[in-house]
């Protein structure tokens, strides 16, 4: 007997849900109630270019594809409207949708989920505010590099003082 063809349509959207889970670092559920099409478009958009994904989606598939994941923390926050939105970069992921929703009330973070961990909407704030992966690494090797360019700089003024004296040596035995 064959499934009928509106099964099949939401048995494929639960596994997609369920593969971005397993695919993406951090998954957030948002509340976006309130928002018009030009801006949840844009919102998209913005994501999209971010390399994160974005879906509007029933809480029941949802929480199907979490618990196909063995991911019930979320089943409390999967009530009212709901979007998730995955990415591989937490805190970019965290800004993007921080930034966005400073200018559109609406979007509201609901909870987020990353390696194995619940993220309530205040740890994700505090995750918004942090510098990006970019950044972090560059004060990282900056951080490394400070002490070897004192090192080098101690190390040619030594030179430069040897030399100094050299030449005095060498004009007092001339003299």
């Amino acid at each position: 007997m064959d499934k009928k063809p509106q099964r099949i349509a939401k048995e494929n959207i639960v596994s997609r849900i369920s593969d971005d889970i397993k695919d993406h670092a951090v998954m957030l559920l948002i509340d976006y109630k309130g928002i018009t099409v030009n801006d949840d478009t844009t919102f998209r958009r913005t994501l999209r270019e971010g390399g994160m994904t974005y879906y509007v989606a029933k809480n029941t598939f949802i929480k199907l594809a979490a618990h196909n994941q063995d991911i019930d923390a979320l089943d409390s926050y999967l009530e009212g409207t709901t979007a998730v939105v995955f990415g591989n970069d937490p805190v970019a992921l965290a800004k993007t949708v921080s930034e966005f929703a400073k200018d559109h009330p609406a979007i509201k973070v609901k909870a987020g989920y990353m390696e194995g961990t619940l993220l309530p909407a205040e740890k994700l704030s505090s995750l918004a505010k942090l510098p990006s992966k970019e950044v972090l690494l560059a004060q990282v090797v900056g951080g490394m590099q400070a002490p070897l360019a004192g090192f080098a700089g101690a190390l040619q003024g030594l030179l430069r003082n040897f030399a100094y004296v050299i030449d005095q040596v060498r004009e007092q035995k001339s003299a």
